[in-house]
């Protein structure tokens, strides 16, 4: 049996997938140009999180559904030799992306101005494959899907016009490692998609003054390590008391949580990337072992509004008192 503790020190933010789509001329105005790519940030505790995907499908434009398959369609990334079987034999059509090789707004393209059928679809599926894991020291651990598929809601594509989205991981909500089950599994919560003209991305700094204040650890030997984690709740002035951690009962659910790393110089950085625009309560806590499977007893060290604004302008945060 694995380690539960192994999950609770796993913390990662903002894996995206970014869908991007430009009109065309005149004679395309029934077109969008189409793009997907992955991106992922950091995670402590593990040295790979390696998803395989062998398909991408746009489900039910009027009648209209699309597969992408890795390796055969046009505009579709090549297939590579990342994903292994029960055998250890390359599984066929597949692409395997570590997901910690792309962090921020650095991207692992999928799909390529792809042109499609302008409209509204009621679905963005991505098919998972065999291979898929989860690498801790020398050890593999397999990562499963429910059903082999990531699903998501309905969106539009204009036609003739400049649209772009991003289906976001918050791993910490998402990545899971059930008592009495083997492996990892990815669950739908903590993933959501996004206009990316309407998100924006947040880059902060906790005080060593504040740290020290509040008994957090300060200036670890390995910089891997959080110091601490900030959860972010949408709206302002929330009452710390309906703050709930991941897996929490109370009234207000993470929308985005982003752990605390010293940067082994003397400040002490976070970052959450691809966040919807609005006004947003941020809460920190020096508790890095936040079980997602459990309602933990957290404890909130001060809170700070955050307005986030569109065009993927990029937000300051600074947390000091």
């Amino acid at each position: 049996m694995l380690n539960n503790s192994l999950i609770r020190n796993i913390i990662v933010t903002s894996s995206v997938l970014v869908l991007a789509a430009c009109g065309g001329s005149d004679d395309e105005d029934q077109m969008t140009r189409f793009s997907l790519a992955v991106s992922d940030a950091p995670v402590d505790s593990a040295d790979a999180v390696v998803a395989c995907f062998s398909a991408v499908e746009l489900v039910g434009n009027g009648d209209e559904s699309l597969t992408f398959t890795v390796g055969e369609s046009a505009n579709t990334v090549a297939a590579n030799d990342v994903c292994k079987d029960a055998n250890g034999d390359t599984v066929p059509n597949t692409h395997g992306v570590d997901l910690l090789s792309y962090t921020g707004s650095d991207s692992a393209a999928l799909i390529s101005g792809s042109e499609v059928p302008a409209g509204s679809y009621g679905q963005l599926r991505l098919v998972m494959a065999t291979g898929s894991y989860v690498q801790v020291g020398d050890e593999q651990i397999p990562l499963s899907v429910p059903s082999n598929e990531l699903k998501f809601d309905s969106f539009t594509l204009d036609a003739g016009g400049n649209v772009a989205y991003t289906v976001e991981f918050d791993l910490r909500q998402a990545l899971v490692n059930p008592v009495g089950q083997a492996g990892y599994f990815l669950k739908p919560r903590g993933v959501r998609l996004v206009n990316n003209l309407e998100v924006g991305h947040v880059e902060g700094t906790v005080a060593e003054a504040l740290l020290i204040e509040n008994s957090c650890t300060v200036a670890p030997s390995d910089t891997t390590e959080p110091v601490a984690v900030v959860y972010f709740y949408e709206g302002s002035d929330l009452d710390v008391t309906t703050l709930a951690d991941v897996g929490g009962a109370e009234t207000h659910q993470p929308y985005a949580v982003a752990a605390v790393y010293f940067d082994n110089v003397s400040a002490y950085t976070f970052s959450v990337g691809y966040v919807a625009v609005g006004d947003y309560t941020a809460a920190w806590s020096c508790q890095t072992d936040d079980d997602p499977e459990a309602d933990d007893d957290l404890t909130f060290n001060g809170t700070v509004n955050v307005t986030v604004n569109g065009d993927e302008a990029v937000t300051a945060v600074d947390i000091s008192g």
